[in-house]
């Protein structure tokens, strides 16, 4: 016996006519009599007797009818269940530092107006732990800088950022113009632990410079860098997002570019490539393209 069985035996049962449950079933007359006459020599059972044109329902399916219904009953729910599950369910999203402090913020909110059913879950840490997640799928999708060098995440490149330093107004290395390589060497440096985007991307220029990284602090925190840049310790490597809105805040700040490094970063949306794309997931994806 299988759900087609019941089904077709309960519509039998509520109208004790063939033609009637067939209309119903949107079956023919034929496959629902021929599915009846299986059941009954499959059990060797009678579920119906037939007289005068019409169907009678023995005891045994008297019996049968409650049991029946209420398993389809279940089934249809657990159907309905499984369509919204997605929607009522649970999107686990991930972001760097910086994207997790400017642009997702403003992304969750949007996503909780258009799916106020969908639980978010979001989790900032650095490029290399997010990796991590996507790729044990601990994570949904991540919002990391310049994307990831694994092979099994897929990237969307959404648009991008720079790196500025940022120094007390008042210490050796404030000042109108720019920064050189040279100068950022041979200053002390404030930066982000390793592990991190802005971190890699530093390293990576001024290695291509010609200059060697030695930290004078390194931080999971930017709250940390930036009041250590306050108290004259050295030069804070930020997104320049971030050093603006600090300075906007009353930080006190000098803000400088450097010359002739690759400081640009570029934001990426990440997943796993063999990550089903649920539509929740996709109505994130749409709010990141359409971000403005």
């Amino acid at each position: 016996m299988n759900l087609r069985h019941i089904r077709i035996f309960v519509e039998i049962y509520r109208t004790c006519n063939i033609t009637h449950a067939s209309e119903a079933l949107h079956m023919t007359q034929p496959s629902v009599t021929r599915a009846l006459q299986e059941m009954e020599q499959t059990y060797h059972i009678r579920l119906f007797e037939r007289m005068y044109h019409r169907l009678t329902p023995t005891e045994t399916a008297r019996r049968l009818y409650p049991q029946a219904l209420y398993l389809l009953e279940s089934v249809d729910r657990m159907e309905d269940q499984l369509k919204s599950w997605d929607q009522n369910g649970l999107l686990r999203v991930g972001a760097t530092v910086t994207l997790g402090s400017t642009l997702l913020p403003g992304l969750a909110s949007r996503f909780a107006r258009r799916c106020p059913q969908t639980r978010l879950e979001v989790q900032v840490a650095n490029g290399s732990a997010l990796a991590g997640a996507l790729c044990e799928n601990r994570l949904d999708l991540a919002l990391l800088e310049n994307g990831v060098p694994d092979k099994e995440l897929h990237c969307e490149f959404l648009g991008a950022d720079r790196l500025c330093a940022a120094a007390a107004p008042g210490s050796p290395w404030a000042g109108p113009d720019d920064l050189t390589p040279q100068q950022l060497a041979d200053s002390p440096l404030l930066v982000r632990e390793k592990g991190s985007t802005a971190r890699a991307v530093l390293e990576k220029a001024l290695e291509e410079a010609g200059f060697s990284l030695r930290p004078a602090w390194e931080s999971i925190s930017v709250e940390a860098l930036v009041r250590a840049a306050e108290q004259g310790l050295g030069i804070a490597i930020l997104p320049e997002p971030i050093a603006r809105r600090y300075a906007r805040e009353g930080a006190a700040l000098c803000l400088r570019q450097v010359q002739g490094l690759a400081l640009q970063r570029r934001h990426a949306l990440v997943w796993h490539k063999e990550k089903y794309i649920t539509p929740m997931m996709q109505q994130f994806f749409d709010l990141c393209r359409d971000n403005p």
